[in-house]
Protein backbone atom coordinates (compact mmCIF):
# COMPACT_ATOMS: atom_id res chain seq x y z
CA UNK A 1 0.00 0.00 0.00
CA UNK A 2 2.61 2.51 1.24
CA UNK A 3 4.44 1.71 -3.38
CA UNK A 4 1.20 2.85 -4.26
CA UNK A 5 0.83 6.17 -2.28
CA UNK A 6 4.49 6.69 -3.18
CA UNK A 7 3.95 6.06 -6.70
CA UNK A 8 0.35 8.68 -6.71
CA UNK A 9 2.17 11.03 -4.68
CA UNK A 10 5.08 11.10 -7.48
CA UNK A 11 2.59 11.20 -10.47
CA UNK A 12 1.25 14.56 -8.63
CA UNK A 13 4.61 15.93 -8.49
CA UNK A 14 5.31 15.13 -11.74
CA UNK A 15 1.91 16.89 -13.06
CA UNK A 16 2.41 19.91 -10.21
CA UNK A 17 6.33 20.27 -12.13
CA UNK A 18 4.53 20.44 -15.65
CA UNK A 19 2.36 23.26 -14.07
CA UNK A 20 5.12 25.12 -12.25
CA UNK A 21 7.29 25.25 -14.98
CA UNK A 22 4.33 26.15 -17.64
CA UNK A 23 3.93 29.08 -15.01
CA UNK A 24 7.60 30.25 -15.04
CA UNK A 25 7.75 30.41 -19.32
CA UNK A 26 4.43 32.21 -18.50
CA UNK A 27 5.16 34.61 -15.68
CA UNK A 28 9.03 34.71 -15.75
CA UNK A 29 8.50 34.04 -12.06
CA UNK A 30 11.95 33.01 -10.67
CA UNK A 31 12.34 29.80 -8.99
CA UNK A 32 12.19 30.57 -5.41
CA UNK A 33 9.25 32.56 -5.51
CA UNK A 34 7.45 29.67 -7.95
CA UNK A 35 8.52 26.67 -5.55
CA UNK A 36 7.14 28.65 -2.73
CA UNK A 37 3.95 28.98 -4.21
CA UNK A 38 3.41 25.85 -5.30
CA UNK A 39 4.29 24.53 -1.75
CA UNK A 40 1.97 27.26 0.01
CA UNK A 41 -0.97 27.48 -2.50
CA UNK A 42 -0.84 24.34 -5.20
CA UNK A 43 -0.02 21.18 -4.38
CA UNK A 44 -2.38 19.40 -2.08
CA UNK A 45 -5.09 22.20 -2.05
CA UNK A 46 -8.63 22.39 -3.75
CA UNK A 47 -8.63 24.93 -5.73
CA UNK A 48 -11.85 25.77 -8.00
CA UNK A 49 -13.40 22.38 -7.53
CA UNK A 50 -10.17 20.80 -7.93
CA UNK A 51 -8.49 18.97 -5.31
CA UNK A 52 -4.61 18.66 -6.26
CA UNK A 53 -3.24 15.28 -5.03
CA UNK A 54 -0.59 15.48 -2.26
CA UNK A 55 2.48 15.71 -3.91
CA UNK A 56 6.22 14.52 -3.21
CA UNK A 57 7.44 17.69 -2.26
CA UNK A 58 11.37 16.55 -2.54
CA UNK A 59 10.65 15.22 -5.69
CA UNK A 60 8.67 17.63 -7.37
CA UNK A 61 11.65 20.87 -6.23
CA UNK A 62 14.07 18.49 -8.01
CA UNK A 63 12.30 17.70 -11.11
CA UNK A 64 11.47 21.85 -11.15
CA UNK A 65 14.97 23.08 -10.50
CA UNK A 66 16.15 20.93 -12.02
CA UNK A 67 14.69 21.12 -15.65
CA UNK A 68 15.50 25.00 -14.63
CA UNK A 69 18.87 24.23 -13.82
CA UNK A 70 19.97 21.98 -17.10
CA UNK A 71 17.42 23.76 -19.81
CA UNK A 72 19.72 24.31 -22.44
CA UNK A 73 20.87 20.58 -22.45
CA UNK A 74 17.16 19.06 -21.94
CA UNK A 75 16.33 21.27 -25.15
CA UNK A 76 19.89 20.07 -27.19
CA UNK A 77 18.22 16.63 -26.22
CA UNK A 78 14.96 17.24 -27.85
CA UNK A 79 15.35 19.16 -30.97
CA UNK A 80 16.76 16.81 -33.17
CA UNK A 81 14.13 14.75 -32.46
CA UNK A 82 11.45 16.65 -33.67
CA UNK A 83 9.54 16.18 -36.99
CA UNK A 84 11.92 18.15 -40.19
CA UNK A 85 10.41 21.72 -40.07
CA UNK A 86 9.22 21.91 -36.69
CA UNK A 87 10.97 24.17 -34.00
CA UNK A 88 10.83 23.63 -30.63
CA UNK A 89 9.01 26.88 -30.16
CA UNK A 90 6.44 25.47 -32.06
CA UNK A 91 5.44 23.01 -30.09
CA UNK A 92 2.37 24.06 -27.06
CA UNK A 93 3.70 25.28 -24.08
CA UNK A 94 2.63 22.52 -21.86
CA UNK A 95 4.25 19.94 -23.85
CA UNK A 96 7.53 21.58 -24.33
CA UNK A 97 7.17 21.67 -20.51
CA UNK A 98 6.11 17.80 -20.30
CA UNK A 99 8.68 16.80 -23.01
CA UNK A 100 11.13 18.62 -20.51
CA UNK A 101 10.31 17.08 -17.17
CA UNK A 102 10.30 13.47 -18.70
CA UNK A 103 13.69 14.10 -20.43
CA UNK A 104 15.39 15.13 -16.74
CA UNK A 105 14.39 12.45 -15.49
CA UNK A 106 15.90 10.46 -18.33
CA UNK A 107 19.11 11.94 -17.80
CA UNK A 108 19.30 12.63 -14.10
CA UNK A 109 17.17 9.68 -12.48
CA UNK A 110 19.12 6.20 -13.49
CA UNK A 111 17.53 4.56 -10.53
CA UNK A 112 13.53 5.25 -12.14
CA UNK A 113 12.98 2.49 -14.82
CA UNK A 114 13.05 4.25 -18.49
CA UNK A 115 9.48 2.72 -19.10
CA UNK A 116 7.98 3.79 -16.36
CA UNK A 117 9.23 7.67 -17.09
CA UNK A 118 7.78 7.55 -20.47
CA UNK A 119 4.46 6.00 -19.17
CA UNK A 120 4.46 8.34 -16.38
CA UNK A 121 4.97 11.84 -18.79
CA UNK A 122 2.22 10.21 -21.25
CA UNK A 123 0.18 9.99 -18.49
CA UNK A 124 0.64 13.89 -17.34
CA UNK A 125 0.13 14.47 -21.54
CA UNK A 126 -3.55 12.73 -20.96
CA UNK A 127 -4.62 15.49 -18.74
CA UNK A 128 -3.82 18.53 -21.45
CA UNK A 129 -3.98 16.29 -25.07
CA UNK A 130 -5.81 13.79 -27.57
CA UNK A 131 -4.26 10.48 -28.50
CA UNK A 132 -2.02 12.06 -31.01
CA UNK A 133 -0.13 14.39 -28.82
CA UNK A 134 0.12 11.64 -26.07
CA UNK A 135 1.69 9.66 -29.19
CA UNK A 136 3.89 12.21 -29.68
CA UNK A 137 5.17 12.71 -26.31
CA UNK A 138 5.85 8.60 -26.19
CA UNK A 139 7.77 8.16 -29.32
CA UNK A 140 9.98 11.79 -28.28
CA UNK A 141 10.86 9.95 -25.32
CA UNK A 142 11.51 6.84 -26.20
CA UNK A 143 14.35 8.33 -28.72
CA UNK A 144 15.55 10.26 -26.31
CA UNK A 145 15.94 7.42 -24.02
CA UNK A 146 17.89 5.11 -26.95
CA UNK A 147 20.20 8.14 -26.84
CA UNK A 148 21.13 8.51 -23.10
CA UNK A 149 20.28 5.28 -21.82
CA UNK A 150 22.43 2.43 -22.84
Amino acid sequence: MAAKARSRSRSAARLAAVQALYQQEMEKTSLPRLLREFHAHRIGQVIEDTEYEAAEIDFFDTLVAGVDERREEIDALIVPKLAEGWSFERLDRPQRQILRCGVFELIAMPDIPTGAIISEYVDVADAFYEKREKAFVNGLLDAVAKEVRH
